[in-house]
């Protein structure tokens, strides 16, 4: 369970944070609390991050982690062509939800909603790009470094940062939020796609989920 002391031991200095590939139903491998939303609970109302038309024809949602590789390959190797050819053009309109496996991502979520809504998707970019280097440090302390590095690049100061890193209830709500959202629509994986309401799991590259969204607005 995550519960106020646990999420204030995850924020507090020399946390560290871990990776996963599967949720969790219980304690992790690493020895991490089980996330489950009937122990945290957080007062911050959470906002989709959200671009494109609202009356898009087609609604696609991703849920991923800033710790998973196959998260990473879509957002590094698909998501900045998918933008442009679904997003941009008004068929889509697209949502992305954070799954939570561990402290890693939790920070790295807390770092890029640090700036906003408006600017989210641009920091995620950053966070995945180099997710092979700071979600690889060989200490909590250095991960935390390397992500606030990584919002710095952004145009973050150190004092936002660590404000942002230390708020407690901000990462309660988070992790209430993501179990609802991973209850609410049977999200076992990462990374995983509501098209127009349908689920489906894995990467993909631009052509497979072109079809998918192509069939959805059909």
């Amino acid at each position: 369970m995550l519960t106020r002391r646990t999420t204030l031991a995850f924020l507090t200095a020399g946390t560290a944070l871990g990776g996963g590939a599967l949720l969790l139903s219980g304690g992790g491998a690493d020895g991490l609390p089980d996330l489950g939303a009937a122990h945290a609970q957080g007062s911050v109302e959470i906002e989709d991050i959200s671009i494109g038309d609202p009356d898009a024809p087609v609604k696609v949602v991703e849920y991923a982690s800033f710790t998973c590789p196959h998260c990473a390959a879509f957002h590094n190797e698909t998501f900045k062509a998918f933008r442009e050819e679904y997003v941009e053009t008004g068929k889509v309109h697209y949502t992305y939800r954070e799954v939570f496996f561990d402290r890693y991502g939790l920070w790295a979520s807390m770092v890029a909603r640090c700036a906003g809504t408006d600017r989210y998707l641009g920091i995620a970019d950053l966070i995945y790009s180099s997710q092979q280097s700071w979600a690889r440090q060989d200490s909590p302390a250095a991960v935390a470094d390397s992500l606030k590095r990584i919002g710095a690049q952004a145009g973050l100061s150190q004092e936002t940062l660590d404000a942002c890193l230390q708020d407690a209830e901000m990462a309660e709500s988070l992790v209430a939020w993501y179990q609802g959202n991973a209850d609410r629509d049977g999200i076992r994986s990462t990374p995983s796609f509501l098209i127009n309401g349908d689920l489906h799991a894995g990467n993909m590259s631009l052509e497979q989920i072109g079809r998918l969204v192509d069939e959805a607005s059909s």
